[in-house]
């Protein structure tokens, strides 16, 4: 059956899944409107609020994401806010079909005594403080002589890098300049990773472990007593050369003489160390001591704990274990793995029936685990279905007001400040004119209500 209008979609998250999928839907053969949706006033999402900003070659991804969008075939509808200021059932009056590609923003548990004291910290919360995240505070309490840092991934990495490198070596990237002077006042000496199992376990990219040997005045410190490998560890070393890379580099640096640490400021690598508990010595509500129990590898390697405990004075802990995805307002949701309820991408009720006309795509339907080329093939799964099931026309397409200005009255008359692409571009010359002034490629404006401003040409241009 044939209709006499463009199919109408619409696309929640503007992050590289959500800008993924909308280009790979604009290139099949469905005579489609896109309509592509944030809840913050810049897009890109993770690519610029979760990755560090001294890692500019990851940062480049946002170039190939914003090609996609300069193309004009996908409208950009930003700052507008899904289950607040538009809901499903009123989506759906617009639009043929919704897909979810809202990501995974928040800390995974960690479910251990003391986990709540003051100075316990999610990771995901503090990487949105050092990438100028607009819904996180200006100021982040860096009060802390010695660190903890749970996790064994990039992420944990990068919190334990930002930590312990001199803020001066950051000068040159896009950091904020709040965050610049919070770093500034920052008392560390000592940033401490422990990861659960061992050295062929860890899931650090070996760049990124690599660069942690080149930060200028911080020494990277290994264990040897900390390095075991059983059968599954010499088959994941076998078997990946990633581990390999990641294993030699961790080896070689148990070889480096003690004397030679002589730098001001050290991160410590530790394994077979599973967190235990967080202390409050004092009295005082926050932490004194990371309580860990010593592991052993299990010969599969997986590991078990061994009873023995270690106490380590810290006075901060980052927890950086994994991210959780939210549920969305009316939309099924799995809460044991984050991710909405889903077969595929296409969204499932409480029978197990797909739910018309609604998908999923990216951390939301999969869970936070792989990297940018897993989301490419994560989003063409997803808009395959997607254009199976518009083949039966007279079923699909069900929106009540699918002109592409309905939408904008809509969200006009609610009072929403949307933010299309041209306003972005206007945010996005601002940051790059704050950046020339510095010598730097781009410094971020961070208020919500400036991003705002700026992209609805509010505010004087920068001079």
């Amino acid at each position: 059956m044939t209709i006499d209008r463009q199919l109408r979609v619409a696309v929640v998250g503007a992050g590289p899944a959500g800008i993924y999928a909308s280009d790979i839907l604009s290139k099949t053969d469905l005579d489609v409107s896109i309509d592509l949706f944030d809840r913050l006033p810049a897009p890109f999402g993770l690519v610029r609020y979760g990755v560090a900003p001294d890692h500019p070659r990851i940062k480049q991804i946002i170039t190939a994401l914003h090609k996609v969008l300069d193309r004009g075939d996908i409208r950009l509808l930003s700052n507008v806010e899904f289950g607040v200021d538009v809901t499903l059932d009123e989506l759906r009056e617009f639009y043929d079909a919704v897909i979810f590609s809202t990501g995974a923003i928040k800390d995974a548990a960690l479910s251990i005594p003391g986990i709540d004291l003051q100075g316990s910290y999610g990771a995901a919360d503090f990487v949105s403080w050092y990438d100028g995240h607009p819904d996180v505070p200006d100021t982040w309490p860096l009060e802390a002589q010695s660190v903890a840092v749970l996790g064994a991934g990039n992420v944990a990495l990068d919190v334990a890098r930002i930590l312990a490198k001199h803020p001066k070596d950051l000068l040159s990237t896009e950091i904020p300049d709040n965050v610049y002077q919070g770093l500034t006042a920052s008392p560390v000496k000592d940033v401490h990773v422990f990861a659960r199992r061992g050295p062929a376990q860890a899931k650090f990219s070996p760049l990124e472990l690599r660069e942690l040997g080149h930060i200028p005045d911080v020494d990277v410190i290994v264990y040897p007593e900390d390095f075991d490998f059983d059968e599954g560890s010499i088959q994941a070393i076998n078997s990946s050369n990633q581990t390999k890379q990641v294993v030699k580099t961790l080896t070689d640096w148990t070889l480096k003489d003690p004397a030679s640490f002589t730098a001001s400021r050290r991160l410590h690598l530790h394994f077979l160390h599973a967190p235990h508990e967080l202390v409050d010595i004092d009295g005082d509500g926050a932490v004194d001591v990371l309580r860990t129990e010593r592991t052993k590898l299990n010969g599969d390697g997986t590991v078990s704990g061994t009873g023995e405990q270690h106490d380590w004075p810290v006075q901060a802990v980052y927890r950086a274990i994994g991210y959780f995805g939210s549920e969305l307002k009316d939309v099924p949701y799995d809460a044991t793995r984050g991710v909405i309820t889903n077969a595929e991408g296409r969204v499932l009720d409480t029978t197990g029936e797909h739910v018309n006309g609604l998908y999923c795509t990216g951390w939301i339907k999969r869970g936070p685990v792989g990297l940018i080329g897993h989301t490419k093939s994560d989003a063409s799964e997803t808009i395959r279905h997607l254009v199976e099931d518009a083949s039966d026309l007279s079923e699909f397409a069900t929106a009540s007001r699918p002109e592409p200005t309905a939408i904008s009255e809509f969200l006009a008359e609610r009072g929403v400040d949307v933010i299309e692409w041209s306003g972005w571009k206007l945010l996005d010359a601002w940051e790059q004119s704050l950046g020339e002034q510095n010598g730097r490629e781009r410094v971020k404006v961070v208020p919500r209500a400036e991003q705002i401003a700026i992209s609805l040409g509010r505010q004087a241009a920068h001079v």
